[in-house]
Parts: C-alpha cells; sequence; structure tokens
C-alpha cells in the first residue's frame, strides 16, 4: 500500500499549495493514507463517485459519444397472413 501512498504524493504537494499552508490538514491525510489506507482510500472513491456520475456524461457527450442501439425486446411479427406449413407430415 505504500505504492498508493507515493503515487498521490505529488497531489497532497499540490493541494498544500493551492490551500495556502493548512498543513494540519494534509498531516491528517497523510497520516491517515498510511495508516489506514483501505479506509482513507474508500473515502476518497466515495466522494469521487457522485462528481463523476454529474461529469461524466457531459464529458461524453463533449467527444462525440451516443449511446447504443436499445436491444429488441421481442420479435418483430410480420405483417400479413401466416403461410401454413406443408410437408412435414403435421396432420
Amino acid at each position: 500500500m505504500s505504492f498508493l501512498s507515493s503515487a498521490f504524493r505529488p497531489l497532497g504537494n499540490t493541494l498544500h499549495y493551492l490551500v495556502g499552508g493548512n498543513e494540519m490538514l494534509i498531516t491528517f491525510q497523510r497520516a491517515a493514507a498510511h495508516e489506514k489506507p483501505t479506509v482513507f482510500f474508500a473515502l476518497v472513491v466515495g466522494f469521487v463517485g457522485p462528481v463523476a456520475v454529474l461529469t461524466v456524461p457531459r464529458i461524453r457527450a463533449s467527444y462525440g459519444w451516443k449511446p447504443a442501439e436499445r436491444i429488441p425486446i421481442s420479435y418483430p411479427l410480420p405483417e400479413g397472413p401466416r403461410k401454413s406449413v406443408s410437408g412435414y407430415d403435421d396432420e
């Protein structure tokens, strides 16, 4: 799990630069990522999920993505009278 902590280390430095010295928040996040990584990253994914729900459809639309055609639920019925089957000894 130390790989994930080191992978997200640049994000912590960027956050520190943007927030302007809120050292306590960054220290807590860093400690939580090292001591209880499953809880920390579960919370990260939990916070990213609702944001993704709002942003991903707009990003897809900007790339020209269109939903696939719906799969037919039933077989299309033929128009007109049915032809009678013959030659299979069904009588």
